[in-house]
């Protein structure tokens, strides 16, 4: 058990953060033409038909436009934009966009390993009053930790019932997969919430201790789109989650190099990569 949720971290993390590179998919501008469809899975796959997120909209501003990675399946440009005035509605502020997939999704160069089928958003939990900001100032946006340093639950000086509550609207939207966060904040969630049914869908990870990854479940009628596994029953506050504070969590062993060549993408994305 404990080997395959290493893998799925391996799969799900962002990268390490590491100077900025490219490759042939960062490095096309904009989307290929036709039909929508996310091709393969969050972390081998691509995007045909994407659509670009308004930079700034109703309850939202985007952040480091600059690598532009605000693309998606339509039905995560539609989310975003409700989810975000949903929550203006509810008293929120402006809430910041992180990274959605590249015009064309694919594997990144560098920051995330999934985030290539259009079907994954970033939004950080950033819940302080905030003025329209021009584009040039949203690229250095700095965010606190909302956890503790051991990672053992958050940080009450800075997470509220009001982060809880926007977690838990991602949560319960019924196009919404899973929404993954610090296991802390997991944790944390789950002192004051347990038993409560969207909590199955929150998923801890490492790293996401300032924003929370959302993921979308495949639209329908998209048959080259890949569902992600299905999560397990229960609320998810049980021993896995106290495995996140064990000493093998905590220092994982390295991976082992893998045999043979890297997995393709799936066949149909050369020619969303190729197409004009």
């Amino acid at each position: 058990m404990i080997r395959a949720v290493l893998l799925l971290l391996a799969l799900t993390l962002p990268a390490q953060a590491q100077a900025p590179r490219s490759n042939a998919w960062a490095e096309v501008p904009g989307p290929a033409a036709g039909p929508a469809r996310s091709i393969g899975g969050a972390s081998l796959g691509c995007l045909a038909g994407g659509v670009q997120l308004p930079l700034e909209g109703v309850g939202y501003q985007a952040v480091r436009v600059s690598r532009n990675r605000h693309w998606g399946h339509p039905v995560t440009i539609r989310f975003v934009q409700e989810f975000a005035a949903e929550a203006q509605r509810r008293g929120y502020p402006d809430l910041w966009i992180g990274d959605l997939a590249q015009p064309r999704g694919g594997p990144m160069p560098w920051g995330h390993v999934s985030h290539q089928t259009g079907l994954d958003v970033d939004i950080w939990l950033d819940l302080l009053p905030k003025a329209r900001q021009p584009r040039a100032a949203r690229e250095e946006i700095r965010i606190t930790s909302l956890v503790l340093p051991d990672q053992s639950a958050v940080d009450p000086r800075h997470f509220t019932a009001r982060h809880a509550a926007l977690i838990r609207q991602a949560a319960e939207h019924p196009g919404v997969d899973r929404v993954i966060v610090n296991h802390g904040i997991k944790r944390s969630l789950c002192a004051a919430h347990r038993g409560e049914a969207w909590l199955r869908r929150v998923r801890p990870w490492r790293g996401h201790d300032s924003h929370m990854h959302i993921r979308l479940r495949c639209a329908p009628g998209d048959p080259t789109c890949q569902q992600a596994p299905p999560i397990p029953a229960g609320d998810g506050c049980d021993a896995s989650l106290d495995w996140w504070l064990s000493e093998e969590a905590r220092r994982p062993p390295p991976r082992p190099a893998r045999p043979g060549p890297p997995p393709a993408l799936p066949a149909a994305c050369a020619a969303v990569l190729r197409a004009p």
